[in-house]
């Protein structure tokens, strides 16, 4: 999978994308990261890439010029062309579906914006979509486009040494991931639970599907509606219903 990022700041991609999992993807060929600085394609003495906006008003706008001819640059003599992404606040949210979804691309081209964003004709004539990572404001789409490789990534066949990590992960089967152990068996007074001790594959399995639906049912209860549920974690949430209300009725009778 190819992976073209135009930024102004290449050297922030560096570290992160030269550690771990994606380093390791990279060096087996399974990711082609490919990092562009968009001062680059600016033309005059100063290569200019960020102008006021028209109408006045504070900030600076990054210019269509530099943007088009980079990704003009990239794309020319390609036999195809990449899904153009600009990562943006006002984009579509990134789930764990939509990460699965860009996974199987096979190029895309990340725009990252700054100041206080991009000429609105890159995203009316160049851009195919606008992703956000939430609803919040960066300070450039620098961050944003690492936490989309990195998480469309572990979607990408081999990139995991286990192949059915991903689809282990929260969100990727509607809900959160429960509780996880390892060594030592003990630590201080909290052991760990005997039922991860006990071999028993049957038991350790509907353990785990009933900790991430009641982590789930704690802490996002939201994903319940649309989480793909059969009749014994129906029973299981009944349960936890019971209990909470047990328990608040007996904080209101202390």
């Amino acid at each position: 999978m190819r992976i073209d990022v135009v930024t102004l700041f290449p050297d922030m991609f560096s570290a992160y994308l030269g550690e771990s999992i994606l380093r390791r993807a990279q060096a087996a060929g399974l990711l082609d990261i490919r990092l562009h600085n968009l001062r680059d394609y600016a033309t005059g003495k100063h290569r200019v890439t960020d102008e006021p906006p028209f109408g006045g008003g504070g900030g600076m706008v990054l210019k269509p010029e530099p943007i088009f001819a980079a990704a003009e640059a990239i794309t020319a003599n390609e036999p195809a062309r990449p899904r153009v992404i600009l990562l943006s606040p006002q984009g579509r949210p990134l789930t764990q579906a939509v990460a699965a979804e860009l996974a199987g691309q096979p190029w895309l081209l990340f725009l990252c914006g700054r100041y206080e964003g991009v000429d609105e004709r890159v995203r009316a004539h160049l851009v195919d979509e606008e992703l956000s990572i939430g609803d919040f404001v960066l300070t450039g789409g620098e961050l944003a486009a690492l936490v989309v490789i990195d998480a469309l990534a572990r979607h990408v066949p081999g990139v995991l040494g286990d192949e059915h990590a991903a689809a282990r992960d929260s969100f990727a089967t509607g809900l959160l991931e429960g509780p996880h152990y390892t060594r030592p068996e003990r630590f201080r007074e909290w052991a760990v639970p005997e039922v991860l001790r006990s071999g028993h594959a049957g038991r350790i399995a509907r353990w785990r599907r009933e900790e991430a639906l009641r982590r789930t049912w704690q802490r996002r209860p939201d994903l319940l509606l649309t989480a793909d549920l059969d009749e014994a974690d129906r029973l299981f949430l009944m349960t936890l219903a019971l209990e909470t209300v047990e328990a608040q009725n007996g904080r209101t009778t202390s």
